[in-house]
């Protein structure tokens, strides 16, 4: 079945038709780090990720590109105030970086350049700018000249004067018009930077992108995503710098932009103490928690995050872990399983994960209703498959269920015991006994449900 977006550029969902069906390219805008990412952050390359293993299971070669934002005055700030090389926050965050979206299950990419290990590449498509007439050097900047492309505007469809009033604009002497930006400036000693026919600096942070993106995938990409945030300036500049510096090709012929995350209806910012970090959350909560919560709502729309919510997602996957433990003795036929048709459709259209979730809940309760042996069998290997390309469902159910909140496994031998304790009271008809033991583990965060299947245990929602 056709792959559908929607095209941020054309404002229109289109069926995806690749330059090259043996290889597709995709290019997101990664993190600048200098510090851990917030969850919000987090929400691009999940979605992403999940665009990027749907493009696999329809061509044979995807390459997808996330870069990292490694020299900034962010990041020059932070070394600065702790007294080290940029390097040293850089490496040390990127690491962290990638450990958190390990974590979470967002695909890798298969490229990752570093822009301080492009700097060549960047003096080169800036000296190619200033040669094409699309850009000039003053007092040891380079600047893009944004009357030099008529079309700049084009994708967040604002008139230059829009823009320049709703953005933050540098005003400088040295600018022919308030809207040029910067694609290259001078350092001061204490701070990082390389030779350039300009004198010694560094790149602006929109030219990394452009030549991170034809360095590794070439003039024009298929895709090109992101935060809905980065449409103007960052991505509107992109395409003004690339097309230019490629005699006017296109640069990428599909844009995709994921909706903001808010906390409790507010725009998360530091100035409201609102903001979440990753790394912080996944200490205290399982991953694929987060990650449901993540896909939960349509990329394109807005996701509001709560205490709430994550219980609701906790909940969600609880339902789902259930059906998988009641049919834990149901054996499965080694092989991967075919995706049901259902949740590629849903994917397939537009990314739309609640479909995919609806779908999933839809298997979740064939599962549970099923009677035979053989429809157990089905019902559950259809159940994990589509887990699989959603990224879910993957944990042994029992270990899913023991795990604290904290997303670590809490100390079953001792609540083994336990259990056999109140067995052995109820079975010696000490109620009073088994009725206390089971106090004890509420207080220790444990619930217990007797059944047929006999008592099961599970770490309670706080």
């Amino acid at each position: 079945m056709p792959i559908r977006l929607h095209n941020s550029l054309t404002r229109r969902i289109e069926t995806f038709t690749p330059l090259d069906p043996e290889r597709v390219t995709m290019y997101v805008c990664g993190p600048t780090v200098y510090h851990y990412v917030h969850i919000g952050n987090a929400r691009p390359y999940v979605l992403f990720g999940l665009l990027a293993r749907l493009l696999r299971r329809h061509y044979p070669r995807v390459v997808y590109a996330r870069n990292i934002t490694d020299v900034d005055d962010k990041i020059n700030a932070a070394a600065l105030a702790a007294g080290t090389p940029i390097g040293t926050i850089t490496d040390r965050y990127a690491a962290a970086f990638r450990e958190d979206m390990a974590k979470l299950g967002a695909d890798a990419p298969d490229v990752e350049p570093h822009a301080t290990a492009h700097i060549g590449e960047i003096i080169a498509m800036c000296e190619r700018l200033i040669a094409d007439g699309h850009a000039y050097a003053a007092e040891h900047h380079v600047l893009f000249d944004v009357a030099s492309y008529p079309d700049y505007g084009q994708l967040s469809r604002r008139s230059v004067d829009d823009m320049i009033a709703g953005a933050r604009v540098e005003v400088a002497p040295y600018k022919r018009n308030p809207a040029d930006f910067v694609l290259w400036k001078p350092s001061t000693p204490e701070l990082p930077g390389w030779d350039s026919p300009w004198g010694r600096g560094r790149p602006g942070w929109h030219i990394e992108c452009s030549a991170m993106a034809a360095a590794h995938l070439g003039d024009t990409i298929d895709i090109h995503a992101g935060g809905n945030d980065l449409m103007f300036p960052h991505h509107e500049n992109e395409i003004a710098q690339s097309t230019c510096a490629h005699d006017g090709k296109v640069f990428a012929r599909y844009w995709l932009h994921n909706g903001m995350l808010t906390f409790d209806g507010k725009k998360m910012s530091k100035s409201l103490g609102n903001v979440l970090q990753l790394h912080e959350l996944l200490q205290k909560h399982p991953p694929e928690v987060l990650r449901y919560l993540l896909l939960r709502a349509h990329y394109r729309q807005p996701l509001d995050w709560s205490d709430e919510t994550l219980k609701q997602a906790k909940a969600t996957l609880d339902g789902w872990y259930g059906v998988l433990r009641d049919l834990s003795d149901v054996a499965l036929t080694i092989g991967d399983a075919d995706v049901p048709a259902s949740i590629e459709a849903a994917l397939c259209d537009d990314l739309n994960t609640p479909q995919a979730f609806a779908e999933l809940a839809k298997l979740a309760s064939e599962a549970r209703t099923a009677s035979s042996v053989e429809e157990k069998r089905r019902a559950k290997t259809a159940l994990l498959a589509a887990g699989g390309l959603l990224g879910l469902l993957q944990q042994d159910p029992q270990a899913w269920f023991q795990q604290a909140s904290t997303g670590t496994e809490v100390n079953g031998e001792a609540i083994e015991s336990l259990l056999q304790d109140r067995r052995t009271a109820r079975a010696a008809r000490d109620f009073k006994r088994a009725d206390a033991i089971r106090d004890q583990l509420a207080a220790m965060g444990i619930a217990i449900e007797d059944g047929p299947q006999g008592t099961r245990w599970k770490v309670a929602q706080p």
